[in-house]
């Protein structure tokens, strides 16, 4: 990308960006379906400086790194900066609610956020492609790989298809009013373990039944067709090998299908899980069931009742 000639460049001016969790790959869509969620997100605040560099500080207990370098909106922004034809410096704070390594996008809250606010303060010179583009290098120093499942969703808001990374191509898609259940039980599974353990070759009669299954479900969101979603949201390549690193998996999904979920699945590489519903009243019986087993098994989780944002990360002045 050739850097841009010409900014308005505000520095007498601080903003907020609120930036969503996501659900990434939505069962059998692995790295290429995403989901924005109301519920939670991360705060980031952010000004221009005349001094060029990036200097980072986080509110949070998570002690994350603050070279940006190591930092993945620091990463995010480095990249952003060399398509910038002009030397301008950003200083940021993170307020992490989105607990890393949860499975519900947060280095891509961060890697997003740090991008549109800066985007924002640059006179918005930038496209949301763009800014994809380079919030995928902060999501490559928490994973080691640059995908956009979480990032497009959590830039755009609502449901994203990444049709192909290089060159990047991107669909919104269109999805009726859902209801999202989420428990994050209080383990730690790493992005990067989790790719670790995934087989290099898969079965092509189980790629055919993938491939089905996303087509499915990408049509039964365009259509507002819920049985059509409901029979789609199955994973027969990566579900059956990452569950085993979440215990209470099988039961919670099982008895949350037993309990009128449409379907739902590991989020992200997970710890988290996340069912959709088309009634808000079984998405809070969910809620219940899945408090419930966690519980039983001694593990502390935390439940979120949300729905879709079709926002995307939003700017506020202060």
């Amino acid at each position: 990308m050739q850097a841009i000639q010409r900014i308005e460049p505000i520095f007498d001016r601080e903003i907020e960006v609120i930036c969503p969790a996501t659900v990434a790959n939505l069962v059998c869509g692995f790295d290429i379906l995403g989901m924005a969620l109301k519920d939670p997100s991360d705060s980031i605040t952010m000004k221009l400086s005349r001094e060029p560099g990036i200097r980072i500080q986080h509110t949070d207990a998570y002690q994350l790194p603050s070279d940006p370098a190591q930092n993945v909106a620091g990463a995010a922004l480095l990249d952003l900066l060399q398509a910038v034809n002009e030397p301008v410096g950003i200083e940021i704070s993170i307020t992490k609610k989105i607990k890393p390594g949860s499975g519900l996008g947060s280095s891509a809250a961060s890697s997003a956020g740090a991008v549109v606010g800066a985007n924002y303060l640059l006179g918005n010179p930038f496209e949301g492609k763009d800014l994809v583009r380079f919030a995928m290098a902060g999501e490559k120093v928490a994973s080691g790989v640059k995908h956009a499942d979480n990032i497009t969703p959590c830039i755009l808001g609502g449901v994203t298809l990444i049709r192909s990374i290089f060159p990047l191509d991107i669909v919104q898609l269109a999805a009726p009013p859902l209801h999202v259940t989420v428990v994050h039980p209080q383990i730690e599974v790493r992005t990067s373990d989790a790719r670790q353990i995934l087989r290099k070759e898969v079965l092509l009669k189980d790629a055919i039944r993938q491939w089905g299954n996303i087509a499915g479900l990408v049509a039964g969101f365009l259509q507002s067709d819920y049985a059509l979603i409901g029979r789609s949201l199955e994973d027969v390549i990566i579900e059956p090998v990452r569950s085993i690193l979440i215990p209470g998996f099988d039961e919670v999904k099982k008895a949350s299908r037993e309990a009128g979920a449409l379907g739902g699945g590991i989020s992200g590489s997970g710890p988290s899980i996340f069912m959709l519903s088309k009634e808000a009243a079984t998405a809070s019986t969910i809620a219940g069931i899945m408090q419930d087993v966690f519980d039983s098994i001694g593990i502390d989780s935390k439940i979120y009742i949300t729905e879709i944002n079709n926002k995307g990360c939003e700017v506020i002045e202060r």
